[in-house]
């Protein structure tokens, strides 16, 4: 340390012993270590109060939050047993709706199927039919069956193939029995109505006629 502030310290300790006041400094009490040592107890019991207080409110607040858990888990399980419950109505209305739609499409099949198969009678004194008469009515039922048909394919619905196949208990109903030697046992050699599928399930099984030899 230089000389310069060495006396620049020695300066302000001089000046702070020329102008304390020795008498006031002497008069001053010492501090009582009793009254000290009562002051560091009280102090102590405080600390020990807030932390039982703290403790307390721990677990009350811990208990709540497991009480909170627990409601929570049970309605989870609750709301999920009830989108399950919703989910199961709303196919089962699926159901019945597109089992509606596919007795439409029945319908529309047989109407069309007869309109292609219709010959007017001929006779002396009967009028000449009206051959764009029918023809429009056969249009008109092809475009109503083509609408149905791509109604049911966005639907996810498809029809069973059953043709040549071999009879499947899962989704054909043989209803009728035929006898073709040319084919094995048990192949479809007729589809009397048609079988569906909602989305891979079974939404109505086909009714075949199956060879039997």
């Amino acid at each position: 340390m230089s000389d310069t502030p060495k006396n620049r310290l020695l300066e302000e300790f001089q000046s702070y012993l020329e102008n304390v006041d020795l008498s006031q400094l002497a008069s001053e009490q010492p501090p009582d270590l009793h009254t000290l040592l009562s002051e560091i107890a009280g102090l102590k019991s405080e600390v020990k109060a807030e932390a039982r207080q703290f403790k307390n409110t721990l677990e009350t607040l811990t208990v709540a939050l497991n009480t909170l858990q627990s409601d929570n888990k049970a309605l989870t399980v609750e709301l999920a047993m009830h989108e399950t419950h919703l989910q199961q109505q709303r196919h089962a209305l699926s159901r019945t709706i597109l089992m509606d739609l596919v007795d439409i499409y029945d319908r529309l099949l047989v109407g069309s199927a007869v309109l292609q198969n219709y010959k007017p009678a001929s006779s002396f004194f009967a009028k000449k039919p009206d051959d764009r008469f029918i023809n429009s009515v056969k249009e008109g039922q092809e475009i109503t069956l083509k609408r149905v048909e791509q109604l049911l394919q966005r639907n996810q619905i498809s029809p069973i193939e059953c043709l040549g196949k071999p009879l499947d208990p899962h989704t054909m109903n043989a209803v009728e029995i035929g006898r073709d030697p040319k084919l094995a046992n048990g192949i479809v050699i007729e589809e009397l109505r048609k079988g569906f599928l909602f989305e891979k399930n079974v939404l109505r099984l086909a009714e075949v006629k199956v060879n039997k030899l």
